[in-house]
């Protein structure tokens, strides 16, 4: 695979670098999760295909371990905020000057510097803070954030993956590592980019709402069935709008032209009642073989079981029968693997890690026994329960 050889510390967090470190070894890096011990708890779901050591580094022996797995180690996935890592002594300049090739990738909500890089945050503050948040909302006027894949996951965890690949390319030219500042604030409005550079073009001129791509046009947006289900409608050529007005069964020498914005809001209302007068399977079979670019919303149950999706391949059933999408994009000679074991839990690999850097069994048993790691099978490091 394309990242064979390539192995990756990752400070457990949550969803945007364990989203990152998984796309890394999808692609083949080898890829290690560092939990905190004591502790055996963790809501990561997305590490299969990991391994999992738990350090505890609040003990100098812990930090002396992580800084010698460090020495061996071409990445370092750090989610915390700006400062944390250098506080326990495993910042950059503590690690790097040892490694010069390390390759320091810093996932943060407000990036490492400025008035808000020790605050916290989540995808909705780094949304509504980047000018992105405001623009999603229908014609009430309400921002909707899109759960947290804006930022956490597209902004955050996929393009601190790209910062990484970059800097491991230029590696092979310099033989030097670098810091990877990716940050989810910077990373939203990034990927947003087309929005701010479109301003001329009249997109997204008026209020939310009300737009060409935004749910003001009759023919870009979602409309409910018979059936209380939604068909999605992106008919937006002239072609395309002909072959809507078709499934439709309306005639077009009835309506006002398709770009006649003030006459979009009557036009919705037309379309809608006609979606209202058959049922979703009614609608999809209409619109099978009619390359209108109208489309049946599906739920997460079943679009794994897309006709289309299928012949792809595109999802994998997983040790626990879940079906989740498969690695992409797609690479002719070195394809990517998705993973679909065991999630690891927490320590499970720690004495295998820890034999892998060199230490001795009699000193993994001394490390566990004093509590600087964990290996998960230690009741004196097993969850209490709440209950």
């Amino acid at each position: 695979m394309a990242l064979t050889g390539i192995r990756v510390l990752e400070m457990a967090g949550l969803a945007p670098a364990p989203y990152c470190g998984m796309v890394l070894s999808n692609f083949g890096a080898n890829v290690i999760r560092v939990d905190r011990a004591p502790t055996g708890f963790t809501v990561d779901r997305l590490a299969s295909g990991k391994r999992s050591i738990a350090l505890n580094l609040k003990t100098q022996k812990g930090i002396e371990i992580f800084k010698k797995m460090s020495l061996r180690s071409d990445v370092l996935i750090d989610p915390f905020r700006a400062g944390v890592m250098e506080k326990i002594g495993i910042g950059p300049d503590d690690l790097m000057s040892d490694n010069g090739s390390l390759i320091y990738a810093r996932l943060s909500g407000f990036g490492q510097n400025g008035a808000m890089s020790k605050n916290a945050g989540h995808d909705i503050n780094f949304l509504s803070l980047s000018g992105i948040l405001s623009r999603l909302a229908q014609d009430d006027g309400v921002p909707n954030p899109p759960m947290n894949l804006l930022a956490d996951f597209a902004g955050g965890g996929l393009l601190c993956a790209l910062g990484i690949l970059m800097s491991l390319f230029e590696r092979t030219k310099s033989n030097q590592g670098q810091v990877v500042d990716a940050n989810m604030l910077e990373g939203a409005a990034y990927v947003s980019s087309w929005l701010w550079r479109s301003g001329d073009l009249g997109i997204v001129a008026g209020k939310p709402g009300t737009n060409f791509l935004d749910g003001g046009a009759p023919f870009y947006g979602t409309y409910r069935t018979k059936d209380d289900r939604f068909m999605a409608v992106g008919s937006i050529e002239p072609e395309f709008y002909e072959r809507l007005l078709q499934g439709l069964q309306i005639d077009p020498t009835t309506l006002p032209p398709q770009m006649s914005v003030t006459d979009w809001p009557k036009l919705k209302e037309q379309f809608a009642e006609v979606f209202r007068t058959k049922t979703f399977q009614e609608w999809c079979d209409i619109f099978a073989d009619r390359d209108a670019c109208v489309t049946p919303v599906l739920n997460m149950d079943e679009a794994p079981d897309h006709p289309h999706i299928q012949q792809q391949g595109g999802f994998v059933t997983t040790a626990t029968g879940q079906r989740v999408p498969i690695a992409a994009p797609r690479l002719s000679r070195t394809p990517p693997v998705t993973h679909t074991s065991l999630q690891p839990s927490v320590g499970e690999q720690t004495r295998e890690i820890l034999s892998e850097f060199g230490f001795s069994a009699a000193e993994t048993e001394e490390f566990i026994s004093s509590g600087i790691v964990d290996d998960g099978n230690s009741a004196k490091f097993k969850p209490k329960s709440n209950l």
